[in-house]
């Protein structure tokens, strides 16, 4: 039976209760500009009644206020999560591709490869009409040195957007390390305090936030799993196994973490690229960490995209061995010397292992197209490898099917070796204006980096039907990054062939050689079945098609971001208007309840003064 002071129990229970209710109204109220809060309730229920030899058998205890937890729905919480990946990735390739549209920009504002082309055209047609002036002959050089100047600094400015891609792999991964070993701490935090009968909700908040980081970086996704006691399954333990996976491999696993790290690739994987390309491992493991999978979301996927993206025109081919040093490779991806992009040294993949090749040799037919490649190896093949490789399928480098750095670097050198390789066709059958031959040099060249010495390139043509080494100067080895005008013509403009040498008998002048070469402008199929000046057209159209594309689906992804973050908010968000009226309800509530301990006083004042209990 009940005391007779039991009233005054119940009563204080309300008070209890309520005082609660309304410090965490003020607790919601103190964080609602505070990111990553979510709403917390107090949680209420009838307290266990006690039984009473009465007719009417039991009696009501009050109120208990059983916890005090964060108010999250975790269906919102993952599609919010499956969503930033695509917001992620969108948002850094969209950066990165306004980064590289800037270098072939040709407005007003900009003088771009159209504007410096039409120029050195201009002063070519100027040549014919003033063949034997010096300065004529000059002004015609040095527009030519603008032109290859100008595919220096793209050629340049693109690999500081590989190099700065490459860098932020770096630091990404850092901060998926850091946040690895910040969630792994949590968990050991939050499971301490909630077996001990608590709920961690503010590092639960601070959690949540870390995954919704870590989401717009890589595919995240996150499971909880209450532990259960063996001994009594329906016992709760108050402890959670707490697991995060990026990209389908575990990251943290409880209290446990993996880390990432950063390897600087020995070998290109592009001729040019730079060196010291990031590949991302599992620390513990050695394992390939496929950030840039076409499986893979994110703004890491966007950096490798932008770094290593070739639109899925890698080198391929199928392999014969010729001898434990050398594999032959037939069917080739790659059937123009103008398209070739493999480095000079680099890695065969076949069979899912690596082989270091030190050079390459390629045979051409009489039409001038690449039948095979032969690679010799650094190491020489096991029987059991020779076995292996034959007939495997050969690569280098992964198939990335994105327009990044490598692809229009690639573009660039192709077209450059495919209008360098016709105009000096053309001047290599000239006479200059001392009447001497210039099948001695060649007009537009390129660099060696390591040597600094010039490429002499002979007639494209006499090359066909032959093995050519990849060290002999063929046009493999222009780029636009080291193209450059013959110091013979830039350091003597007589050297500048006007006329084609068997024309000089005539005794008139005869400019067909100008003629021919200013067809290489409109008139001449060079590039992607298109002209010298229909290049910028074709680069053009490739980042503006790939701009708005990223623009498109950027809106699209921060609309359903937006969506879903309103529709998180609705649950776990602070609502000034909902906790204000929660306010004045708990307060009308504790009042009530301080009230009815006011009415017991009474009543046992009663009680006890005026009837002498």
């Amino acid at each position: 039976m009940p005391s007779t002071f039991f009233g005054l129990t119940i009563a204080s229970s309300g008070l209890s209760a309520y005082q609660i209710a309304l410090n965490t109204t003020a607790n919601n109220i103190s964080n609602v500009q505070t990111e990553g809060y979510s709403r917390q309730e107090a949680n209420r229920v009838a307290s266990q009644a006690i039984r009473s030899y009465t007719r009417y058998g039991s009696m009501g205890t009050g109120v208990t206020t059983t916890s005090i937890k964060q108010v999250r729905n975790e269906y919102y919480d993952t599609k919010y999560w499956y969503n930033q990946s695509s917001v992620g990735l969108y948002e850094t390739r969209l950066n990165y591709l306004q980064q590289i549209e800037n270098y072939f920009i040709d407005d007003d504002s900009v003088k771009g490869f159209s504007t410096i082309l039409n120029t050195m055209f201009n002063d070519l047609d100027t040549l014919k009409n003033n063949a034997g002036d010096v300065n004529t002959r000059q002004q015609f050089i040095g527009s030519a040195q603008n032109l290859a100047t100008f595919f220096n600094s793209v050629a340049q400015g693109l690999s500081e957007i590989q190099s700065n891609a490459n860098e932020e792999i770096k630091s990404t991964v850092q901060q998926i390390n850091s946040i690895a070993e910040k969630i792994a701490s949590l968990n050991h935090q939050i499971n301490v305090i909630e077996v001990q009968g608590g709920y961690a909700n503010e590092l639960r908040d601070e959690r949540a936030l870390l995954i919704d980081e870590l989401s717009e970086i890589v595919p995240t996704e996150v499971s909880e799993v209450p532990v259960t006691n063996t001994n009594n399954p329906e016992m709760p333990t108050g402890a959670n196994y707490y697991t995060v996976k990026i990209g389908g491999q575990i990251l943290v696993d409880t209290y446990d973490y993996e880390t990432l790290t950063c390897v600087a690739r020995e070998n290109k994987v592009n001729q040019s690229d730079i060196e010291g390309l990031y590949d991302i491992v599992w620390t513990k493991t050695g394992n390939t960490f496929q950030g840039g999978a076409s499986s893979m979301s994110g703004s890491l996927k966007a950096l490798f995209d932008t770094r290593d993206g070739n639109n899925g025109e890698n080198f391929t081919g199928t392999a014969k061995v010729v001898d434990s040093r050398h594999i032959q490779v037939v069917s080739p991806s790659i059937t123009a010397i103008e398209a070739m992009t493999m480095p000079e040294q680099g890695l065969l993949t076949i069979y899912g292992r690596d082989y270091k090749y030190t050079n390459f040799t390629f045979e051409t037919d009489a039409d001038g197209n690449i039948t095979s490649y032969t690679f010799e190896l650094e190491d020489a093949l096991s029987t059991q490898d020779r076995v292996k490789v034959d007939g495997m399928q050969v690569s280098i480098g992964s198939s990335v099917d994105t327009m990044g750095v490598p692809y229009y670097m690639a573009q660039m050198n192709q077209f450059l070796r495919s209008f360098c390789a016709k105009f000096n066709d053309i001047m290599l059958q000239g006479e200059d204006l001392n009447g001497e031959n210039t099948d001695d040099y060649s007009f537009f060249t390129g660099t060696n980096t390591v040597s600094g010495e010039e490429y002499a390139f002979g007639e494209s043509g006499k090359t066909y039907g032959t093995v050519t080494d990849c060290t002999a100067s063929t046009y493999y080895k222009l780029t636009a990054g080291n193209i450059c005008v013959s110091t013979v013509c830039v350091k003597d403009p007589t050297r500048l062939a006007a006329q084609y040498a068997a024309e000089t008998d005539d005794g008139v002048d005869n400019y067909a050689l100008i003629e021919d070469l200013a067809k290489l402008k409109s008139d001449t199929v060079l590039f992607r079945g298109g002209t010298a000046e229909g290049f910028l057209k074709c680069m053009i159209s490739d980042i503006s098609i790939d701009t708005q594309e990223s623009k498109i689906f950027e809106q699209n992804f921060l609309n359903i971001q937006a969506t879903l973050e309103t529709q998180r908010m609705s649950v776990s968000g602070v609502d000034e208007d909902e906790e204000a009226l929660n306010l004045i309800k708990f307060q009308n509530a504790y009042n009530l309840s301080s009230k009815m301990i006011s009415v017991m006083a009474e009543i046992y004042d009663k009680l006890i003064e005026e009837t002498g209990v």
